[in-house]
């Protein structure tokens, strides 16, 4: 199975959407994880209701530093603000490095 670390600043909205997504719509082929680099504490209720209302459930997610993941191998991480593409330019790992334009 391949492995997406999906990284933004607060690991509050963007990157737990996507996350979401991943598992949605990819979880037979890929694994995916999201982080912040500066991580909030908590998951944006609007991001809660918007993907509820997709039929992915966030209420149990919690935000997450980037720092749980260092030493893990990851295919792809993709980092999805600029913010977090400027805090973490080199991922220190194996694994392509994209930047979702915002």
């Amino acid at each position: 199975m391949r492995r997406v670390l999906i990284l933004c600043t607060g690991n509050s909205c963007r990157s737990q959407m996507a996350e979401g997504l991943v598992h949605l719509d990819l979880h037979r082929e890929w694994y995916a994880a999201s982080a912040g680099t500066r991580p909030t504490g908590y998951v944006h209720p609007l991001a809660i209701q918007v993907m509820n209302e997709i039929g992915v459930d966030l209420g149990d997610s919690h935000s997450k530093s980037v720092d749980e993941f260092q030493g893990q191998s990851f295919d792809v991480v993709i980092t999805v603000c600029d913010s977090a593409a400027e805090d973490c330019p080199v991922w220190l790992g194996a694994g392509l490095k994209l930047h979702a334009l915002s």
